[in-house]
């Protein structure tokens, strides 16, 4: 399936210092009649999809990803744009790139991909069955299980039928991570998988606040 993607990178007067959670925040409360933006609807409700708007700071870079509507909105909204205001900072725009590509995704060849970003792979009932596998081969074998479902739960989310089996491959790095005031066990490194992910695609938890982040390794 063929998906609209845009990105629009947002360079600043100083590198941005705050958490992508505060980017989210600061544009969504901004540009509050786009729900796609922050995922509040009215009544207290959420909007439970895959993000179609992920945020994420990159080499102190603002840096916003919007697929399909998600990226419709981006062009709408960039134009205005000319500060940043996160916490008791102010950042004042001084480059803007906005630019649009279309990605086919689906199955193909097995592909490399690395974690920019730590990856929220463990919710409290997987962690708890993590802890107890007593060897490493063992835990890549339920993070690779994990990995290819967060894949599908993507494809889900975003209207994509899988009709051919995945397969993955990792090698990780653990480490503590915070989110949303809470300690998760995120995860670093590469994989592979006979996916086509964008660049820049989130997966896993937290993907509308910058986590499980992917780029493709590609060949020099």
């Amino acid at each position: 399936m063929k998906l609209k993607v845009s990105y629009l990178i947002l360079k600043t007067n100083s590198p941005i210092k705050e958490k992508p959670s505060q980017l989210r925040g600061y544009i969504g409360k901004k540009f509050g009649e786009y729900p796609i933006l922050h995922h509040h609807l009215k009544n207290n409700e959420f909007l439970y999809t895959y993000p179609r708007v992920q945020y994420k700071v990159i080499n102190g870079a603002a840096f916003i990803l919007g697929i399909e509507e998600g990226a419709r909105i981006l062009k709408e909204i960039s134009d205005t744009l000319n500060e940043i205001v996160l916490g008791k900072n102010t950042y004042k725009i001084r480059q803007k790139v906005i630019y649009e590509q279309e990605f086919d995704v689906k199955p193909g060849k097995k592909t490399k991909y690395r974690f920019i970003t730590p990856w929220i792979a463990l919710n409290s009932n997987n962690y708890q069955l993590y802890k107890k596998l007593d060897d490493w081969k063992h835990k890549k074998k339920l993070l690779n299980k994990i990995l290819m479902g967060n894949i599908l739960s993507m494809c889900k989310g975003l209207g994509i039928i899988v009709n051919k089996k995945l397969y993955a491959h990792s090698l990780l790095d653990s480490q503590k991570i915070e989110y949303k005031g809470l300690n998760f066990l995120g995860f670093t490194g590469e994989f592979k998988v006979n996916f086509k992910i964008p660049d820049f695609f989130g997966i896993g938890k937290g993907v509308s606040q910058g986590f499980g982040t992917v780029k493709e390794v590609r060949k020099c």
